[in-house]
């Protein structure tokens, strides 16, 4: 080959390469070659900010891993409005992350009716709405909502784990069930009914519902107590669950006392209710309680503490959704690395439909676990009891 002849292949081949360089990056509004916008609504105000500890969580962690250069050397923005867990609002705040912040996905937004309001929307986007802080079961429905995927197990499961739990321990229940009204109580009470099955009429003897907007939950509290009921399973969140629990305590009523998952914050609801009203709960859960001493100990721990001391200052490592927002930031910054360069919407969703990781902060023998036909990532729950300073694990690991 001659020099020029030579020169030109050259030439040819570093246009090539160049080419294929600028081929293999792909972007969709929200990315570029320095950083990745990341949008999230939650509750800054009114009944429930205590929410949004997790998505302060959340941010906290995504500055950690800035300042250690990012992903592929890009920045994550972090953009998180307040919704007050008003869907209205949340309609209005998510349709400026899309389209005025220009967010390439929508990750870990606070509360099932307020995500519920924008899924219809986020699909039709084909904007990925990742990660849901939600438990109900449209989240892991990719043949309808292909871009809706939740994180935690979902309440449906969670109640057929309680179902479980008490047909081997206490299968001559007398269950009250005290929920929201709204999609989060109808799919716990179906899970409990499945899960009970045959006996399903004969132990669940009261439900009672509230209203997000209702003042108070005393009236309530007193119609299950009058029901007979041994047990009863609390359905609610935030100040209404702290109000359940401390109005039991003030009846005098001692029902084995079971909690969802969703608001077994020990700073966040039980302390607010009073801990000594809330000795001897019965909840589940997926990841290291931090106030945990078993958990207390080890790498995973060391660099949690590590991380909230300076990154998260004023967090209150006894409330979970810290852990949660850590845990959920962790398993955001995955999918972003699996994409790599190809930072599209459809590609985010691929990914996020492709995991299967352990996290630092979840407990033994629990990952996260996507596919394709599976949008649940978390679907194992251990029980564990409140002792007045920290939640106790006990007993075997439930779930498939």
């Amino acid at each position: 080959m001659t020099i020029t002849r030579f020169a030109a292949w050259a030439a040819v081949m570093a246009v090539a390469a160049h080419t294929t360089a600028f081929a293999q990056k792909k972007y969709d509004p929200g990315a570029s070659d320095t950083e990745i916008k990341i949008g999230n609504t939650a509750p800054y105000s009114g009944a429930l900010s205590s929410a949004s500890s997790g998505p302060k969580a959340m941010k906290a962690y995504f500055d950690k891993v800035n300042d250690e250069g990012g992903i592929n050397g890009r920045k994550i923005v972090f953009v998180s409005l307040d919704d007050g867990y008003n869907p209205p609002k949340t309609v209005e705040q998510t349709r400026k992350l899309v389209e005025q912040e220009q967010a390439l996905m929508i990750v870990a937004s606070i509360g099932s009716p307020t995500s519920a309001a924008v899924q219809k929307y986020m699909n039709a986007k084909k904007v990925p709405q990742l990660f849901v802080a939600s438990g109900t079961r449209k989240w892991g429905d990719p043949k309808a909502f292909p871009y809706s995927m939740g994180f935690t197990p979902d309440y449906y499961s969670e109640a057929r784990i309680f179902a479980q739990y008490l047909l081997e321990t206490k299968p001559a229940a007398k269950i009250a069930v005290f929920h929201q009204n709204d999609d989060v109580g109808k799919e716990f009470l179906a899970g409990l009914e499945e899960g009970l099955g045959a006996k399903a009429k004969s132990m669940i003897v009261g439900r009672a519902s509230y209203e997000f907007t209702d003042p108070t939950i005393d009236s309530q509290i007193i119609a299950l107590k009058a029901s007979g009921a041994d047990t009863l399973l609390n359905v609610s969140f935030g100040k209404f669950a702290s109000q359940a629990i401390r109005k039991t305590a003030e009846l005098g009523w001692k029902p084995t006392h079971y909690l969802i998952n969703a608001s077994s914050s020990i700073g966040g609801v039980l302390q607010p209710a009073g801990v000594d009203s809330a000795v001897g709960l019965i909840s589940a859960n997926f990841f290291r309680d931090a106030s945990d001493p078993q958990w207390q100990k080890g790498k995973e721990y060391e660099e949690f503490v590590a991380w909230a001391r300076k990154y998260n200052p004023n967090a209150d490592l006894k409330d979970w959704l810290v852990v949660w927002g850590y845990t959920v930031a962790q398993a955001t910054v995955q999918v972003i690395r699996q994409a790599g360069d190809n930072l599209t919407h459809e590609n985010i969703m691929k990914q996020a439909a492709s995991l299967d990781v352990t996290l630092p902060m979840l407990l033994p023998g629990i990952s996260v676990t996507t596919s394709a036909d599976d949008y649940f990532p978390l679907e194992r729950m251990k029980m564990m009891r409140f002792n007045g300073t920290y939640w106790e694990l006990f007993g075997k690991v439930y779930g498939r």
